[in-house]
């Protein structure tokens, strides 16, 4: 399976909230898509679709494969701690979910773009994998050539979002991935302890 391209509002729909960032289409339309709409009687889902939902969501919103997504849930299931906390911790450490949080990008998949293009430098290196991991104390910048880009320049003059585990600082155009976020400060709605049950069966 190749990486979703289709339309985003759609598979926000179907997840009942806007999943990749503010939507206008999605807040007009805030009811499952399909024929007949939000007057089609849906029947009680069951524990399975539950989780299986929360997986989905969970991929769609940070961008990742299955394939990727099961290797992140393994290598949680490896780590001390606790293994839902730990995936999310793992998905948050993504370069591509790093430059997205920093607000170099107003989207993920942009923030993939970026990566992918050479745009984007860790520790003063360039890096172009999106799933390449952080750890804390690297450093995130543009790259010298990629600095006066108008996509970048106009996404962190509309960012206003600060974290508590990342620094940012405009005149270098580059940050700090301070610490790996504990749960409590991860801003996205995913129940991962569904996601631990559906692949513990």
């Amino acid at each position: 399976m190749a990486r979703y391209t289709g339309p985003k509002t759609k598979i926000a729909r179907k997840f009942g909230e806007a999943i990749f960032g503010e939507d206008k289409s999605f807040e007009k339309r805030n009811f499952p898509p399909g024929q007949h709409g939000n007057t089609r009687r849906r029947g009680k889902k069951s524990e399975y679709a539950i989780q299986l939902m929360e997986k989905q969501k969970a991929k769609y919103t940070y961008g990742i494969l299955e394939r990727q997504f099961r290797n992140l849930f393994k290598k949680a299931s490896a780590s001390k701690g606790i293994t839902g906390e730990a995936l999310l911790q793992l998905c948050e450490s993504r370069l591509d979910n790093v430059v997205y949080r920093m607000g170099v990008s107003p989207s993920r998949s942009g923030a993939r773009q970026l990566v992918s293009h050479r745009h984007i430098t860790v520790n003063g290196e360039i890096v172009n994998i999106p799933s390449y991991s952080l750890k804390a104390g690297d450093v995130v910048g543009v790259r010298e050539k990629s600095k006066s880009l108008s996509a970048i320049e106009n996404s962190l003059a509309n960012n206003s979002n600060v974290f508590e585990w990342m620094t940012w600082n405009n005149a270098t155009k580059s940050g700090t991935y301070v610490a790996i976020p504990v749960r409590l400060h991860i801003p996205v709605n995913i129940k991962e302890q569904l996601i631990v049950e559906l692949y513990s069966k």
